[in-house]
């Protein structure tokens, strides 16, 4: 199936934001999300691993609220219960999840479907399978979630920038100090998670980051 023209304007921006309670100093994902929308983010991911499921499914009713009123794309982490009733904007997997056809039997054809990708083959393969869009990482280690892989560096990013006609975002291990790595190397999202939801200002810390990405891209004039 291929990417729509409505879905890749769903994902064509700078900065992809992430949720993290547990590294966002005291803070709830719903209070996060909503200082991330305050600072102009357009797409925003639910990934929580630890709060019980019910505690989940009422966050994501309440964050789709805000997302839609923003007209922010608003994407769940793994929970494909969770999506299938919430009904986001899109879902993101990983390599050990189910397969993408499967999933898309669940979710129906309107869904993006993202995949976290970590090498050339899966990038490959995940654009055969029919993924809208794939995560590109960990390029520099991160420990924002338990069982990561090893980094994969900027020589993976090269290789899609240059081979793979898919929307993606660079992750992993990006920080404020470090983005401008993968942005020289042609990302054209990239995604920070406790940069921004350990910033003391998270709205703050989203606007610079915008400003400083578009600027490096040469999309402001």
């Amino acid at each position: 199936m291929s990417l729509t023209a409505e879905k890749r304007k769903k994902l064509d921006f700078p900065l992809y934001c992430i949720t993290a309670q547990n590294l966002s100093n005291g803070r709830s994902n719903c209070e996060v999300v909503r200082a991330m929308l305050e600072g102009g983010a357009k797409i925003i991911q639910y990934r929580e691993k630890y709060a019980e499921i019910r505690v989940r499914y009422n966050e994501c009713i309440v964050i789709k609220e805000m997302c839609q009123k923003a007209g922010c794309t608003f994407i769940i982490n793994d929970n494909i219960d969770i999506a299938m009733l919430v009904r986001p904007d899109g879902v993101h997997i990983g390599q050990d999840d189910l397969p993408i056809a499967e999933v898309r039997k669940l979710v129906g054809s309107d869904m993006i479907i993202g995949l976290s990708t970590h090498s050339p083959e899966q990038a490959e393969q995940a654009v055969k399978d029919g993924a809208d869009y794939i995560g590109v990482g960990p390029l520099f280690p991160t420990k924002t979630k338990d069982h990561v892989c090893a980094p994969v560096g900027l020589e993976y990013l090269e290789y899609v920038v240059k081979n793979i006609d898919l929307p993606y975002t660079a992750i992993g291990g990006i920080k404020e100090h470090n983005m401008h790595l993968p942005l020289q190397t042609g990302a054209k999202c990239i995604c920070l998670v406790s940069d921004i939801t350990g910033a003391d200002d998270i709205s703050a810390k989203v606007r610079r980051l915008i400003s400083k990405i578009e600027e490096q891209q040469g999309r402001c004039p």
